[in-house]
C-alpha cells in the first residue's frame, strides 16, 4: 500500500523527471509569477503532467484535469480511481470536482465503473445545466458521453476488502491511502485559476456515503480575482467548515494563504466534534483523524496546515518540482 509520507528519492525519480529538485538539495523555488501547478500528497507524475500542459501554454483548467487523470489510472494509488479501495459492501465509488477561471463548476458523486472521474466531472460542467450528478445518473450520463465502463476493483484492493471484512471494524487512519484525496491547483502563463479533486473516499465507508471532494466550497474553491484552495482528510470535518470556500475568503479579507490555512485548520479543530485532536463521531468513538488544507493566491504565494503532522504537498514551476511537509496544529 503506497504511503505518501514517504517523500520519493530524488535517485528513484532521476531517470523519469530529471528536472525534479527537493528543497534538501536547493534552494527554494520562486513563486512571483506563474505558471503554478500544486497539489496535495507526494504526487510528481500528477503535477508533471500538469505542468506539461501549462509550459504549451496551455489552460489551468486543462492542466488540473490532466493532472488528477494521473493517480484515477494509478492501480497502486488505492485512494483514488483505479485501485481504489471498495466500501464496505465492495463497490469502488468516486467523488471528483472541477471548477475553472470563470466560475464554472462540475461534479460528480456516487460514480462507479468509470475511471476518469475528474473528467465526468468537466463534462457536466461544459455539457450540462447542471453542477453535480450522482450515482445512476453519473454513470447513464458518463455512458452517454462515450467513457469506458470498467471495473475499478483490482485483485489488490479486493484482498484487503476481504481481510477487512474479518473483523469489518471501521476506523479511519491518519496519512495513508485511506483518505488521501488528490487536489491540485493551477495557475497559467494568463495568470488564471483552476482546481480539481478527486477521490475513491474512506475506505470500508458505508455504502452512499459522499465526502468534501465532489463538494464546490468544500473539498474545492477557485475565485480568479482571490486564488483557489482545496483540501483533503476526513470530509466530514471539512464539510462542517466549508473548508476551501473559508480558506479563500479569508485571503479576500487579507490574510496570507499561510494564515488562511491555519485559521481553516483551528476551526476545525475547536468545533464540537473534535476532542484533543481527536474526531469524535456519532456513536461517540474517539478516532485521530488527518485535515489538511492547500492554498495559493494571486501572487503565487502557497499556504498549507493540517491537524497532524506527515501531509506534504507538491509544488511545481519552471521545470522544478519540490515536496515540502506542511506545518501542523498538533506540532505546536
Amino acid at each position: 500500500m503506497v504511503n505518501r509520507r514517504r517523500f520519493l528519492t530524488l535517485s528513484s525519480l532521476s531517470g523519469l523527471f530529471p528536472s525534479l529538485a527537493f528543497t534538501t538539495q536547493s534552494p527554494p523555488l520562486s513563486y512571483a509569477s506563474g505558471p503554478l501547478v500544486v497539489s496535495t500528497w507526494n504526487q510528481p507524475k500528477a503535477n508533471a503532467a500538469a505542468e506539461a500542459v501549462l509550459s504549451r501554454g496551455g489552460r489551468a483548467l486543462d492542466a488540473v484535469e490532466a493532472g488528477a487523470r494521473v493517480p484515477e489510472a494509478d492501480p497502486n494509488d488505492t485512494s483514488v480511481g483505479y485501485g481504489g479501495l471498495p466500501d464496505r459492501d465492495g463497490r469502488v465509488t468516486l467523488d471528483a470536482c472541477i471548477m475553472d477561471e470563470r466560475g464554472n463548476c462540475g461534479s460528480v458523486t456516487y460514480l462507479e465503473h468509470i475511471m476518469h472521474a475528474i473528467s465526468v466531472a468537466r463534462a457536466v460542467m461544459e455539457k450540462t445545466p447542471h453542477v453535480m450528478i450522482s450515482g445512476e445518473g453519473a454513470l447513464k450520463f458518463a455512458l452517454s458521453q462515450g467513457f469506458k465502463k470498467e471495473n475499478l476493483l483490482t485483485k489488490s484492493s479486493e484482498a484487503a476488502w476481504r481481510e477487512w471484512m474479518k473483523t469489518a471494524k471501521y476506523k479511519p487512519q491518519v496519512n495513508i491511502e485511506r483518505h488521501d484525496t488528490i487536489g491540485m491547483l493551477a495557475m497559467d502563463t494568463k495568470g488564471d485559476f483552476s482546481g480539481a479533486c478527486t477521490t475513491s473516499g474512506l475506505a470500508y465507508k458505508m455504502n452512499g456515503r459522499v465526502g468534501d471532494s465532489p463538494i464546490i466550497g468544500s473539498g474545492l474553491f477557485v475565485d480568479n480575482t482571490i486564488g483557489a484552495a482545496c483540501a483533503t482528510g476526513l470530509g466530514e470535518l471539512v464539510m462542517r467548515t466549508c473548508g476551501s470556500f473559508l480558506a479563500v475568503e479569508l485571503m479576500r479579507q487579507g490574510k496570507t494563504p499561510q494564515q488562511a490555512c491555519e485559521e481553516v485548520i483551528n476551526r476545525i479543530v475547536k468545533g464540537p466534534s473534535i476532542k484533543d485532536g481527536k474526531y469524535v463521531d456519532g456513536q461517540g468513538n474517539l478516532n485521530d483523524v488527518q485535515v489538511g488544507v492547500l492554498a495559493v493566491n494571486r501572487q503565487g504565494e502557497i499556504g498549507a496546515y493540517s491537524i497532524q503532522t506527515g501531509f506534504n504537498y507538491t509544488v511545481s514551476q519552471n521545470g522544478r518540482t519540490e515536496v515540502r511537509e506542511a506545518k501542523s496544529f498538533l506540532s505546536k
